[in-house]
């Protein structure tokens, strides 16, 4: 079995939190110019460098 390391862990929850939509006061504050997020990661095309070693 593999147990995730606390670095790993935090490493997967950072590109969690980046992965989420624009906000809408960002949307709202920029009159939509911003409207989505152009760094959206897709689970099953991109993946995420997340070995054991570090990158």
């Amino acid at each position: 079995m593999v147990k995730k390391s606390s670095e790993r862990k935090k490493r997967l929850a950072k590109k969690t939190r980046q992965n989420r939509r624009m906000p809408v006061f960002v949307t709202i504050r920029t009159k939509r110019k911003v409207t989505q997020n152009n760094r959206r990661r897709n689970w099953r095309t991109d993946k995420i460098k997340a070995s054991e070693k570090g990158e």
